[in-house]
């Protein structure tokens, strides 16, 4: 049985920079297991295959967990050190809708520096891990054999992108020493709707500007109609923080609907929408597309609608759609310093196995790059 002073489960974007980590840093011997035939797969598909690495505006109000948690790996690795630590390899992330940061030509980029830095850990691919036992030195269980290591490192990330090889190992890890752990479900996801709703069915393919209000929390992108219900930047945020009950729509965010309340073109030419979903929304809301000039004061206030339309969804597309999850490993279980387990010494938690979330927009990469820092800086200490 081959024995290591760390062992990494998962070869993602946390997993990957954990392991750079040590390695430029430490003599450590460090295995990553990956159930995969290639690593970062995920990381190689986000952003269309560029990777939207982290946002222009980072804090812990745009995730979904402990908040001490992710305020101290953000300050351990925030924004800039990440740019900083990408840049001063070769690689210039570009700035898209002024506030996302992506890689200039693909997510490639990325997985080339972090591989190239982790050079000499033993990449373990195509291992499906089985169990851990013990502690001090863990027993790890695969497909093709039993290894050894004085630390374990678990980042094999959560449930959502089945096809890539996800799974809930990391919550069954947990389990099985006694930690607390909260179910994957699905984050970053389209909603579907309740009857009253199925108009907007009709305008699938159609996109624009939106802000929405959901749990104390205003969200503004695009959304976008599908044949399911609601997608879109700007939806998929806000389902982070949705679990049921009413959302509030802003069709027309920050444009001002009582500049247009005495002219005599029709609605469906005065508000500046695509006239497919002025004419369904009208019909919602029971008001005829006529000129603004002759609504009536019930009918104003209807179309008023349009700046905040109220409305329950009934579900979510589900987890094969979700782009991440919600849940994971509880954040009163770790460590916030070292993202060691307070029950079991030599065990970490990184990454999405973690109950943290971020919003859409780079939140989650950045989330598994700075637990990934936090954690490899206290293996190193120790």
């Amino acid at each position: 049985m081959k024995h290591y002073d760390v062992i990494i489960l998962g070869g993602g974007a946390s997993g990957l920079m954990c392991a750079a980590q040590l390695r430029q840093n430490s003599p450590l011997s460090i295995a990553i297991i990956e159930g995969n035939n290639r690593p970062a797969l995920k990381l190689k598909a986000s952003g269309g295959g560029k990777c939207n690495l982290t946002n222009v505006e980072v804090d812990e109000t745009h995730f979904l967990g402990d908040e001490n948690l992710v305020k101290n790996a953000l300050s351990v690795f925030p924004q800039k050190a990440l740019l900083d630590y990408f840049k001063t390899s070769g690689l210039r992330p570009v700035i898209r809708k002024e506030r996302y940061y992506f890689c200039p030509k693909s997510s490639d980029e990325v997985i080339s520096i972090l591989m190239g830095k982790a050079s000499g850990c033993d990449l373990l691919l195509g291992y499906k891990i089985l169990s851990i036992e013990g502690e001090n030195p863990f027993i790890v269980t695969t497909d093709k054999g039993k290894l050894q290591a004085r630390r374990v490192v678990v980042a094999t990330g959560g449930a959502s992108y089945k096809e890539l090889g996800a799974s809930d190992i990391g919550l069954k890890i947990a389990q099985n020493y006694g930690i607390k752990t909260v179910p994957f479900s699905p984050a970053l996801v389209g909603l579907t709707l309740q009857p009253k709703e199925f108009w907007m069915k009709e305008l699938s393919g159609i996109s624009c500007p939106a802000r929405i209000h959901v749990a104390g929390k205003t969200l503004d992108e695009d959304l976008l109609f599908a044949h399911k219900g609601i997608s879109g930047l700007v939806v998929l945020s806000a389902s982070l923080y949705w679990h049921r009950g009413e959302i509030v729509i802003d069709f027309l965010p920050d444009f001002e609907l009582n500049l247009i309340q005495k002219e005599k073109k029709l609605l469906s030419s005065a508000l500046p929408l695509p006239k497919r979903f002025i004419k369904a929304f009208l019909e919602a809301v029971g008001v005829e597309d006529k000129p603004c000039n002759r609504l009536n004061p019930n009918e104003w206030e209807n179309v008023l609608r349009i700046r905040k339309y109220a409305m329950a969804p009934s579900g979510t597309f589900g987890l094969s759609k979700a782009e991440a999850c919600r849940g994971g490993v509880a954040c009163e279980e770790i460590d916030p310093k070292t993202m060691e387990s307070k029950k079991v010494s030599g065990l970490y938690f990184i990454g999405e196995t973690v109950d943290v979330t971020g919003e859409l927009g780079g939140y989650n990469f950045q989330w598994a790059f700075s637990s990934a820092v936090v954690c490899s800086t206290a293996i190193m200490k120790q």
